[in-house]
């Protein structure tokens, strides 16, 4: 059995530079002191947790199914179980770097596997109890808002992913860092502010945003793992399972509606860089006449670089 890694070295190695405050608060404390009894076991595997982390969720809905407090409150313990173990799978993959492409795919579909199945369980027996149909209806709800969340934020990556290569392709250089991704790293990008429009508009969010930083906790409050966790844990741990619900799927709706502002005014700012990049003398060695492959109208699968059109979930979005 390999030796174990000090805790101030998994936190190092595994933590993300940013994470949902749920995470960071109450999973990652735990996390990172079972990923420390862990790993040196080579049994342990991230794909090996991750199919644990489902089965564990998978009791949690079974509790959930017998509709009673009590048993309402051993499914909300199961269910945050669930979650620390999918955390883990991540830390066991950037320790050992044992990740691969199909544990990415396998997390992700677990995860929502795992909301599908506990979303009936809970809904399901609640409706069985009372007998009353707006638990069908927040069953709905939350399958479909967990589905939009997801498919969302996948899609809002790849357009992002997009625009940097399109825009690296104008300029004839590498891909730019967004002013909103970090500053300079010194490896030769260019830092581009895609949105200064946004913060011009909301500039107490970004200084919140900013404050939040420095706790690694990132600016979007509500995503997709508080409305699970709101969901699946609060509202049945307090019997307040509609108005948790509600809550929840209120939030989650703002601060998406938020994001896809957000993005939509850096498309605008992405126009006016592209512009500025294929008017006519700004190319790195001659303006757009030069040739068929420098001009705006050949678009980005013909310039220097790919032109990213989709993105493969690399894990579990927050």
């Amino acid at each position: 059995m390999a030796e174990r890694v000090a805790l101030a070295d998994i936190r190092e190695r595994t933590y993300k530079d940013r994470d949902a405050w749920w995470t960071v608060w109450l999973v990652d404390p735990l996390a990172s002191r079972l990923v420390r009894l862990v790993s040196p076991w080579r049994a342990v595997t991230p794909n090996r947790l991750t199919i644990t982390a489902f089965l564990v969720g998978v009791a949690a809905a079974a509790c959930f199914w017998q509709q009673t407090w009590g048993w309402l409150v051993a499914g909300a313990a199961l269910f945050h179980l669930s979650f620390v173990l999918d955390c883990m799978d991540g830390k066991i993959a950037r320790l050992n770097g044992s990740g691969s492409v199909f544990g990415s795919w396998l997390d992700y579909v677990f995860d929502r596997l795992r909301v599908l199945v506990c979303t009936i369980a809970l809904m399901g027996g609640q409706f069985e109890r009372t007998g009353e149909f707006v638990y069908v209806w927040l069953g709905g709800l939350v399958i479909f808002l967990d589905m939009f969340r997801y498919l969302n934020a996948l899609q809002m990556t790849a357009v992002k992913n997009d625009m940097r290569s399109r825009l690296a392709a104008a300029r004839g250089e590498t891909e730019p860092i967004y002013l909103e991704d970090g500053e300079d790293k010194g490896d030769g990008r260019a830092v581009v502010d895609m949105y200064g429009d946004f913060r011009g508009r909301f500039g107490a969010f970004s200084t919140l945003r900013n404050r939040l930083f420095g706790r690694r906790i990132r600016a979007h409050l509500f995503s997709g793992i508080e409305f699970q966790m709101f969901v699946f844990i609060v509202g049945p741990a307090t019997s307040l399972i509609i108005p948790a619900t509600l809550v929840a799927a209120a939030l989650l709706v703002g601060f998406e509606l938020l994001l896809i502002y957000k993005l939509w005014s850096a498309t605008r700012t992405f126009a006016r860089h592209l512009a500025e990049a294929t008017a006519p003398g700004s190319g790195p060695e001659s303006g757009p006449e030069s040739g068929p492959e420098s001009g705006p109208e050949s678009g980005p699968e013909s310039g220097p670089g790919p032109r990213i059109t989709a993105l493969e979930p690399s894990s579990p979005l927050p």
